[in-house]
């Protein structure tokens, strides 16, 4: 009896040793990194972390953020991180001039959150208004690229256009006047900030005069982390799909997840900027094919304008720079 009675409490040691250390021994380690501090557009991911959706596929999302705007490409590109989100001009850039081994696998937001703005009251009613104006941009050649073509699209001259480099002091350059307009701002971000503090203003959508509708955000991965963690990766991406969906009829209850998250040392959200943002952003993010889902004519169009404009020295394999994970 007493050696029964040992054999008994071994089994329930072992028993109990094993059930609690099951769920983070099951559990796939996965790290992505967000395009910047959390804000509306990652509020799914929050949603998928809060709800238990990423465990219920099996992984533990490592949340981080970048210490610049290049980590999350350079990061998934060196194998050092899953997945990063960053923006599909960056990726074509990536791939054709430095020939780094790095793919999108699903597309964030669908169309260009990148406008150009000006206050209210201004005088500029169409692009060709540029002419004889400063615009402030944070000194990225894309930004210069969209002027170009929106100013001359609409019959006006680039040339006659100053770009002012403001560095991303983007919406208090526009308001002191210290430009007349800036390209390089956020209309879920900038627009709502600015809203937020009073100042009204109207903006041009690059897309409205000949610029791609391209991606603004994807998650990216290299190609040999593709190859290797295929499965974990559609995994994650099944929970996040969970995430947004939730979001779409909840958003009230997945901004108050995401502000149980927010960096508020760093970047401190506002209720009505995010709700504002949200609201932008999830028509953005939606696609009849399915959350994720990318096109192979959104990147050669994208890529067709990039070379056109010199932003890349050749064109990349459409079949090297993107994945379809949606199925």
């Amino acid at each position: 009896m007493k050696k029964l009675l040992i054999a008994l409490f071994c089994s329930v040691c072992i028993f109990t040793i094993t059930a609690c250390g099951s769920d983070n021994d099951e559990l796939t380690e996965i790290d992505i990194m967000l395009d910047w501090y959390p804000n509306a557009v990652h509020s799914y991911l929050y949603v998928a972390q809060e709800n238990g959706y990423f465990e219920e596929e099996g992984l533990n999302v490592n949340i981080q953020f970048p210490a610049n705007p290049t980590d999350p490409i350079n990061l998934a590109a060196a194998g050092q991180i899953t997945l990063g989100i960053t923006y599909q001009p960056d990726v074509v850039t990536a791939r054709a001039n430095q020939d780094v081994p790095v793919k999108a696998i699903s597309a964030i937001v669908r169309s260009p959150l990148n406008h150009t703005i000006f206050l209210e009251d201004s005088d500029i009613q169409t692009p060709r208004d540029l002419e004889g104006k400063q615009v402030g941009y944070p000194g990225i050649p894309l930004n210069e690229a969209l002027i170009k073509t929106m100013v001359e699209n609409d019959g006006g001259s680039y040339e006659n256009v100053q770009l002012v480099d403001v560095g991303f002091e983007l919406g208090s350059s526009v308001v002191s006047g210290q430009v007349d307009a800036v390209t390089g701002a956020y209309i879920n971000h900038e627009v709502p900030v600015l809203r937020y503090q009073g100042n009204e203003t109207r903006y041009f959508n690059p897309v409205d005069y000949g610029v791609p509708s391209f991606y603004e955000l994807v998650f990216v991965t290299n190609d040999q982390t593709w190859e290797e963690e295929q499965e974990t990766i559609k995994a994650f991406w099944r929970a996040a799909t969970k995430g947004y969906e939730f979001t779409v009829t909840n958003p009230d209850e997945a901004l108050a997840v995401l502000f149980s998250n927010e960096d508020e040392a760093n970047f401190p959200l506002i209720e009505e900027v995010e709700e504002e943002s949200l609201h932008i952003l999830l028509p953005k993010m939606q696609s009849s094919n399915g959350f994720g889902s990318q096109d192979s004519a959104s990147w050669q169009e994208t890529i067709d304008w990039m070379l056109e404009f010199g932003l890349i020295d050749e064109a990349p394999s459409i079949d090297d720079i993107f994945v379809n994970i949606v199925e």
